[in-house]
């Protein structure tokens, strides 16, 4: 037993104040450790006195060394009683007993209290426990209308889904295709946009009247290309363009003095020569004649300026446009005078006609093409432009039709979540009302038994109380112990001397290393201080040396400043001079440039017929070497022989007439037969085509004879000797093909007999397991495809009581692990094991489904060994033996082992 000062005192003479317990309380040993025994000391040794607080190695290693050493504190004299050593040995153990006595009566009053203290607790406890599992009951209940109201809900939240998803869907078919014409609208674009470039650099003009169109800044009465000017009702183009001639590239002038002035500039720059049309003057058409019907003048289908409109009137004066070159001859021969030119640009008076092939566009057919594409360009744009606001729309609407699913998607989630939280919530209120309940149970059983410790403590504390009373009637003499109390005093006060002494010390001792690191502390502070006042003198000086600096250097700038003035101005007027010089070099550059272009032209012409000629030469002479090289591999011919022999001077024999003549001989008995083979063959001259289909005809005889083989009669041999092998192999496999189906066909049998049996086997015992694991549910197990049990799957369903679930995944984590159990033990019973390993399968489980899992795991343990690996109090009390890992107090794990029960014997 132990005191209250926490040393053991030996059983024969205990302490005074210090009760001896009825029996010995059994040491409990609580996280795997081993209850250790203390040493009995001597009465009256002091104890050891606990630290109070962590101090640091050091002062631990500087306790050490100042603390004196310990020694063993020695035994106090006994007091000399007056009474004989008898007598105070009596007089002690009677004082044990009464000490004895009333540590019993103490304790049984102790355990009375304590047990109605349990008792109040207990019902509190089930009274509390009850009202929790009324509140569970009925949040239970109001968790199953809310499931209903949700479910209902769910219902249109997937239609809202169905339908923003459709909407969806069609917005992007309807983007699609918008996207699909708006590119194709880009490359509408890009290639008119190209066109019009192309057509563009095709009006660049290079010959003199570009040079006058690009000086028009130089030369004054210019109006521009005659092309750019004209405007030619719609497919009179190149009529317009052949009536025009060489003056559709000309350009127009205002009058004859601005013309003199182009010209002169084109020769005083040599520029090359260009057409002029002179503007200005009137022309009276009343001496035209009128046309027939589907005929027209020229210069009525054509829009220009009015400066230009005589001019233009001269130029096509009496020409008329018709369709074609009939309806132009038969204008002229009706009117002479007339002109007439068809839509494809031919030409035909009385005294001139040109047409011909248009090969080369005219510029106003190009013109044309330009404006043309141009309008083309702008209506792409316009197009595409559009289309891009369509898409850009169908963009938006896009994303707020996928921001709308989003939305039906995300209610549609929440409700499966809330759905989901609100079945598990169901769950947990279940569990909460099963194990409130069973609490409740376990509480009214607690009662009972407090309720008959109380009363068997109230009837031992009468027991004990008479026999205390009758022993503390009979007074004893105590022997004097005030000198053992002094002494004792006295101990007590010297320890506590010396551990006051040692904490003052300690005391001290912090306190002066304290004031140590202050003063190193105010010594670095002082030494940094120095330092930073040297570094503000010297950025002092520093300042005051760069204000000085700048002084100066803004006294030079100033200088600077004036001397830049002067260079700026200098230097302007030597610009103005170089950009007048360069202006000059700029035209010489751009008449060497066009030279340089026209003789590049040449060379590059000259170049291209110099390499073609050379490339067919050089064809030629390949040619040639082939021909030569397959004479002499073919014929064994060199090339001159084969001329000189072969050539197509020589005649050639003809083999077939001269054996026609010789049968014809035979059959009319003129000559003989030896006559007719040393007969000559006819020659007759060559001829290329005829030697050609000669040579075809016997290719096609000889490959049609094909190749000589002398050893054809081995390889027949052979072959029928392998065709019989191949055969009698063939015959074999078809043997074992047929009979490897057969089997086939017997395992398929006998697999579909052994599923058949077992799932009917699983499903009853699922359907009875399920019964015992969840009272009031339904579960059943259900093939996928019943009428091929060789491909079929299995679907498990569950709904457990009080639950209306669709999917497994809303039921809660206990649920789903026991229906998982459920269905390995219906496997378990309908195809049983020697043995079973189970791995933390009711881990999410609570007590009332665990006790009717326990259930089932005696049930398997009549037929079956199990080995279950589990953390549940409960599972452990049903097993036979435990074993577990735990650490020594070397650090070293090792595996223990208890076994609960003994097996039962046979």
């Amino acid at each position: 037993m132990r005191c209250a000062s926490g040393s053991a005192a030996p059983r024969a003479s205990p302490p005074s104040g210090c009760a001896t317990p009825p029996a010995p309380a059994r040491p409990r040993a609580t996280g795997g450790a081993t209850p250790t025994s203390s040493t009995p000391r001597p009465t009256g040794w002091p104890s050891r006195r606990p630290r109070s607080g962590r101090s640091s190695p050091s002062s631990r290693r500087r306790w050490r060394r100042r603390s004196p050493p310990a020694r063993a504190p020695r035994r106090p004299p006994p007091r000399r009683s007056a009474a004989s050593p008898g007598c105070s040995r009596a007089a002690a153990d009677r004082r044990e007993g009464l000490a004895r006595l009333h540590g019993q009566v103490n304790a049984l009053r102790s355990r009375a209290t304590a047990a109605e203290e349990e008792i109040g607790r207990l019902e509190a406890a089930r009274a509390d426990a009850l009202a929790r599992a009324e509140r569970a009951q009925h949040d239970f209940t109001a968790l199953e209308t809310k499931v209903a109201g949700l479910s209902a809900g769910e219902e249109g939240l997937d239609a809202e889904h169905e339908a923003a998803a459709a909407a969806l869907d069609d917005l992007e078919d309807r983007l699609a295709k918008t996207r699909e014409e708006a590119q194709q609208a880009d490359r509408d674009k890009s290639a008119l946009a190209a066109r019009k470039e192309a057509l563009e650099i095709g009006l660049a003009r290079k010959d003199g009247a570009g040079a006058l169109l690009a000086a028009s800044d130089t030369v004054a009465g210019l109006l521009g290309s005659v092309a750019a000017l004209l405007s030619v009702r719609n497919g009179y183009e190149a009529a317009v363009a052949g009536a025009l001639g060489a003056a559709a590239d000309a350009v127009a002038v205002t009058d004859a003095d601005a013309a003199v002035a182009a010209i002169g500039h084109l020769k005083d720059d040599d520029l090359g020569r260009a057409g002029l049309v002179l503007g200005g003057g009137s022309v009276d058409r009343s001496g035209w004649p009128q046309l027939p019907a589907g005929a027209a003048y020229a210069v009525d289908v054509v829009d220009c300026p009015a400066d230009l409109r005589p001019a233009l009137t001269r130029l096509l004066e009496r020409t008329a446009v018709v369709a074609d070159l009939p309806a132009a001859r038969s204008l002229v021969a009706d009117l002479p005078d007339v002109v007439a030119v068809t839509r494809d640009g031919d030409v035909l008076g009385a005294h001139f006609a040109a047409g011909g092939s248009n090969a080369k566009q005219s510029m106003i057919e190009i013109q044309a093409a330009v404006d043309e594409a141009t309008a083309a360009l702008a209506e792409a744009v316009a197009a595409s432009e559009r289309l891009s606001f369509d898409l850009a729309r169908l963009e938006n609407e896009r994303a707020e039709a996928k921001r709308r699913v989003d939305v039906a998607l995300a209610k549609l989630h929440e409700s499966d979540a809330t759905l989901a939280a609100v079945a598990e919530e169901l769950g947990q209120h279940g569990s909460l009302a099963r194990a409130a309940r069973a609490e409740a149970e376990r509480m009214a059983d607690a009662i009972g038994q407090a309720t008959a410790t109380r009363e068997q403590a109230a009837a031992g504390i009468a027991e004990l109380e008479e026999r205390l009373a009758s022993a503390e009637q009979t007074a004893d003499e105590e022997p004097d112990t005030s000198e053992q109390q002094r002494l004792t005093d006295e101990a007590r006060a010297a320890r506590q001397a010396e551990m006051e002494a040692r904490l003052a010390l300690r005391t001290s001792e912090e306190r002066a290393r304290a004031l140590h690191g202050r003063v190193d502390q105010i010594r670095r502070a002082a030494a940094g201080e120095r330092q930073a006042r040297a570094r503000a003198a010297e950025r002092r000086e520093r300042l005051l040396r760069e204000g000085r600096a700048g002084q100066a250097v803004a006294s030079s700038v100033s200088y600077v400043l004036g001397r830049l003035e002067v260079s700026i101005d200098r230097a302007r007027r030597a610009r103005q001079e170089v950009e007048e010089s360069r202006r000059g070099r700029e035209q010489e550059l751009m008449g060497v440039r066009g030279r340089l272009r026209h003789l590049a032209r040449e060379h590059e012409e000259l170049v291209s017929s110099v390499h073609r000629d050379e490339m067919a030469r050089t064809q030629q002479r390949m040619r040639i070497e082939q021909i030569e090289t397959k004479a002499l591999e073919e014929l064994g011919l060199a090339a001159d022989a084969l001329v000189a022999e072969y050539g197509p001077d020589q005649p050639v024999p003809a083999w077939e007439a001269a054996k026609d003549g010789a049968g014809a001989d035979a059959s009319g008995g003129d000559a003989s037969g030896g006559d007719a083979e040393e007969a000559e063959p006819r020659t007759v001259p060559y001829v290329r085509d005829e030697q050609v289909k000669r040579l075809r005809a016997a290719e096609r005889a000889l490959s049609m004879l094909g190749k000589v083989n002398p050893l054809a009669l081995e390889e027949y041999s052979a072959m029928e000797e392998r065709h019989k092998f191949l055969t009698e192999q063939l015959e074999d496999l078809r043997a074992t093909r047929k009979d490897l189906l057969d089997i086939v066909r017997d395992v398929d049998a006998r697999v579909e007999q052994v599923f058949t049996e077992a799932y009917a086997d699983v499903s009853k015992a699922f359907d009875q397991t399920f019964a015992r694991l969840f009272p009031g549910g339904e579960g059943r197990l259900v093939l996928t495809d019943p009428s091929d049990m060789l491909t079929t799957g299995v679907e498990v369903e569950a709904r457990p009581p009080g639950k209306k679930v669709k999917r497994l995944s809303l039921l809660s984590g206990g649920e789903r692990s026991l229906v998982a159990v459920a269905f390995l033990v219906a496997l378990f019973k309908a195809r049983p094991s020697p043995f079973y390993i189970l791995d933390e399968v009711e881990a999410a489980l609570d007590d009332v489904n665990l006790g009717r899992l326990l259930e089932i795991y005696e049930e398997l343990r009549e037929n079956s060994q199990l080995l279950v690996i589990t953390h549940q109090k409960r599972t452990m009390e049903v097993g036979d033996a435990l074993y577990g890992v735990t650490m020594r107090g070397d650090g070293v794990s090792t595996v223990i082992s208890q076994r609960l029960r003994e097996a039962e014997s046979a």
